[in-house]
């Protein structure tokens, strides 16, 4: 008879411990992560900025394509905030789950409005503006001064406005060849002058995970400012030695916080 108690009560506690185990593990299941072992996003669309269309972007697809990402790269028209952030717009739309949305430059006036698409799971800002609502790319810009190795044209008769070539390569592509440096320059993408005074109404990073590399060289847009802008977002910061172009010149380093914000896995930065 004891021994048919004991028997019973061995198996009440064997039971016992098996529910609370499978409760624990149901519950970790259900909280979010950001361990390696995370479903990472398989999109990324990438916003390339002024002056240097989508095509620099190459080196860095190839990276992302080789690890089995889904990469798409927007053509912006460069003609005013709203147009660029349609085209984002259109491309997101287009994808088959969440993306990761990545600009340079310019891009990151880009993102920050269009990244409130609800596809949008994160942003990365590639040496690029993060701007609050009610900002302007020409008002962040101006917060600091520039090098004299910067320098932008007035605004043609179409209204467009170009880097200036005679310094191209020391203000926007330094970590590039000469040979490099005069082929983007005699292909860069002017954009309309009226881009710079336009503001953002909507701001994605606010409710969304973001990540911004600081280009410590930077002579088109102040460190300084890109510091400033992606503390205040609240962003995952990564600093690379180099110049405007650093997706370009550091593509492995570029793709790699792009992975990191895919996964939601910051140990791999």
């Amino acid at each position: 008879m004891k021994s048919t108690v004991r028997l019973s009560y061995i198996k009440a506690m064997f039971l016992t411990f098996a529910a609370m185990f499978l409760i624990a593990v149901c519950r970790l299941d259900a909280q979010p992560s950001s361990r390696p072992g995370k479903k990472a996003v398989k999109n990324i669309v990438i916003v390339h900025g002024a002056f240097a269309d989508g095509s620099g972007w190459r080196a860095v697809y190839d990276i992302l394509v080789k690890n089995h990402y889904n990469v798409s790269i927007v053509q912006n028209p460069l003609t005013s905030l709203k147009d660029d952030v349609n085209s984002a717009n259109s491309l997101i739309d287009r994808q088959n789950g969440p993306v990761v949305l990545v600009g340079h430059s310019w891009g990151g006036m880009v993102i920050t409005e269009a990244g409130v698409n609800p596809k949008v799971a994160s942003l990365v800002y590639v040496a690029a503006f993060a701007p609050d609502k009610g900002e302007s790319a020409g008002g962040l810009e101006q917060e600091v001064p520039l090098t004299g190795d910067a320098g932008f044209t007035q605004p043609d008769k179409y209204g467009l406005v170009y880097f200036e070539p005679a310094k191209f390569h020391s203000g926007f592509a330094r970590d590039l060849s000469r040979e490099e440096s005069d082929f983007l320059c005699r292909s860069q993408a002017p954009i309309a002058g009226k881009c710079f005074e336009e503001t953002v109404g909507n701001v994605a990073w606010k409710d969304k995970p973001s990540y911004g590399i600081v280009a410590t060289e930077d002579k088109a847009i102040s460190p300084v400012t890109e510091r400033r802008m992606y503390r205040r977002a609240g962003a995952k910061v990564v600093e690379l030695k180099g110049n405007h172009v650093i997706f370009i010149s550091q593509p492995e380093a570029v793709a790699k916080v792009i992975m990191a914000a895919a996964t939601g896995n910051s140990s791999l930065l």
